[in-house]
């Protein structure tokens, strides 16, 4: 991932008026993308190494797509798009999703 600087927009960045919601938030979207439940899914983080549930992460949705970011570094994650009815996946972030 890199260092913050690297990052195209971080959680505190003034562009970002909205606050995190938990991993939840995006239940029916994960259902939608995997087919299963995955906000009990525990990922690790391909930046710092943390390991948390899905349900645990930070989850931002600033109307162009959703942004799934690790509470202990900020890294991106996961991220979702839709584009003409489809849903599009980056999971770059992760290092592993079980």
């Amino acid at each position: 991932m890199g260092t913050p600087e690297d990052r195209d927009v971080a959680p505190d960045d003034p562009a970002l008026d909205y606050a995190a919601l938990d991993g939840n938030a995006i239940g029916g979207l994960l259902i939608e993308v995997f087919g299963t439940e995955m906000t009990t899914a525990v990922g690790i983080c391909g930046h710092c190494g943390a390991v948390g549930q899905v349900a645990e992460l930070a989850v931002y949705q600033p109307g162009l797509g959703t942004v799934v970011r690790c509470r202990s570094c900020d890294a991106v994650l996961m991220a979702f798009v839709r584009i003409r009815g489809v849903t599009c996946v980056d999971l770059e972030g992760l290092a592993s999703l079980s």
